[in-house]
């Protein structure tokens, strides 16, 4: 997806900005785990569906699909992987070093993994 709409945008936005209001009130609401659970949601994959529709049409449109679902396993993979690691991570060193280190690591398994999986 060369270029986005406007529109396309705007809803990435709105969707983003909604999941997390979303968790934020289940976690206040249900509980941290429920909400942690929530925040899991991938607004930005389905946005990302939702717009393409927008942007593009015919086999353009499942080209970009597939592409899309493909690479949304991939990241919820090394979601996964970083949850762990940031689980370790906060016990070992409080939330705020913890979080860093985590951040830090999810970036470099995110930048190894795009070294190896683009041409």
């Amino acid at each position: 997806m060369g270029g986005l709409s406007v529109s396309a945008l705007l809803i990435r936005f709105i969707l983003g900005g909604l999941a997390v209001v979303a968790s934020t009130i289940v976690a206040r609401k249900l509980g941290e785990k429920a909400g942690g659970i929530f925040a899991a949601f991938p607004a930005v994959f389905l946005a990302a569906l939702l717009t393409a529709g927008l942007d593009l049409k015919g086999e353009a449109l499942v080209s970009q699909s597939i592409i899309l679902s493909k690479g949304a396993m991939v990241g919820m993979g090394i979601n996964i992987l970083v949850a762990i690691v940031a689980v370790l991570l906060l016990k070992k060193h409080g939330w705020k070093k913890g979080l860093i280190e985590a951040l830090g690591c999810w970036l470099a398994v995110s930048i190894v993994v795009v070294a190896i999986t683009v041409n």
